[in-house]
């Protein structure tokens, strides 16, 4: 074969060819050089984490995958065998995927490496679930460069393709459910629900988000029990986040006992506006006479506290409480106490009937005759 290239070409276009594989050669290294010394630092000082991962790709830059591609240069003014060529041709093709694999894995190794280290300090479950999702990105990168090479060299990979794709199907329908946890803890990472920290409330069961894994979330209770929820059942779930309350609106009442007298039900609203209307982080809604109970007379409040801490919700409501104790003692005004009234049949109410004296035996109030 070396000796049909020799007899088809003369010894100028020999030279010719070797030198400008020579040429494509130095001229990729100077390129590389350049990127490398000059335009990736350039990149790297910037806060971009896209502009980083362009600069980190330059580094991965092979030269024993670039000879083949300088090698079809250079032979492109010769006169090959059909077979040379054609071999050559494809092994410069697969050179270059090869080496586009390389920049492009080397480039996604770098960007979330990057996007990892920005959100530990920040989020350290959004870290972990970069490093997944960078593993993932890899392994299909490198499935995808597979069937191209496969496909390049002849070989029919349609029925691979199948064969991976019925493979695949099984392999899911066996770890659905540990599909489904990762699943659905990407989403927990990338929409956020919720985060380490939050306090939910999921059903009847409460408490603190303390970690968010690749198949369970761990949730520490109020009573101190850790509680441990399926990724994908906790998604499908109805979940209260606490967390995200921006002001918390509270409702209670107020009764009175009925003999409570007009002016005093009149006056009542109006105390209560401005002791609630005193607190500072508050915003009032409504007080009103709520309606005519069983055993007393209701008066509702509906306010806002602009701060979403319990703690603080709970020194707002305990000082409003002790202010309108006050403020009822210095009215006169009672607050309701449960009680039961009764009526007895034929007696007053709450006063049972009263027994008569019998009179003494054999007394009529007449002599003996």
């Amino acid at each position: 074969m070396l000796r049909q290239i020799l007899r088809a070409n003369n010894q100028h276009d020999l030279l010719v060819a070797l030198a400008i594989t020579v040429a494509t050669l130095l001229a990729i290294y100077l390129l590389r050089a350049v990127l490398t010394r000059y335009v990736a630092p350039r990149l790297q000082a910037r806060s971009s984490v896209l502009a980083q991962a362009w600069a980190a790709s330059f580094s991965a830059t092979r030269f024993w995958l670039l000879l083949p591609i300088a090698l079809k240069v250079g032979s492109n003014g010769l006169t090959l065998p059909g077979k040379v060529d054609s071999t050559l041709s494809i092994v410069a093709l697969i050179a270059f995927i090869l080496q586009l694999a390389l920049w492009l894995n080397r480039g996604l190794v770098a960007w979330f490496n990057a996007e990892t280290e920005r959100r530990r300090s920040l989020d350290a479950e959004a870290a972990t679930a970069m490093t997944v999702l960078g593993f993932i990105a890899r392994v299909v990168l490198w499935s995808m460069i597979l069937l191209i090479v496969l496909d390049q060299l002849g070989f029919n990979i349609s029925g691979l393709v199948a064969g991976l794709g019925i493979g695949g199907v099984a392999v899911a329908l066996a770890v659905q459910n540990i599909l489904g946890d990762l699943f659905a803890s990407l989403a927990i990472v990338l929409d956020k629900p919720f985060v380490v920290g939050d306090f939910i409330i999921v059903g009847d069961m409460m408490g603190n988000i303390e970690r968010v894994g690749l198949k369970t979330t761990r949730v520490r209770s109020l009573s101190g029990e850790q509680l441990v929820f399926s990724n994908d059942d906790l998604l499908k779930s109805r979940i209260r986040n606490y967390q995200k309350l921006r002001e918390r609106r509270v409702v209670f009442s107020v009764a009175v006992p009925y003999d409570t007298p007009r002016d005093k039900l009149e006056r009542i609203p109006g105390m209560l506006r401005d002791i609630i209307g005193a607190r500072d982080k508050v915003r009032l809604d409504r007080a009103h006479f709520q309606g005519i109970g069983n055993a007393a007379f209701t008066f509702e409040v509906v306010y806002f506290v602009l701060d979403p801490d319990f703690n603080l919700y709970m020194d707002i409501q305990q000082q409003i409480n002790l202010e309108l104790v006050s403020a009822f003692e210095r009215e006169d005004i009672e607050f309701a106490t449960p009680i039961q009234r009764l009526r007895y049949a034929g007696g007053d109410l709450m006063q049972p009937p009263q027994p008569q004296p019998e009179q003494p035996a054999g007394n009529s109030g007449e002599g003996r005759g």
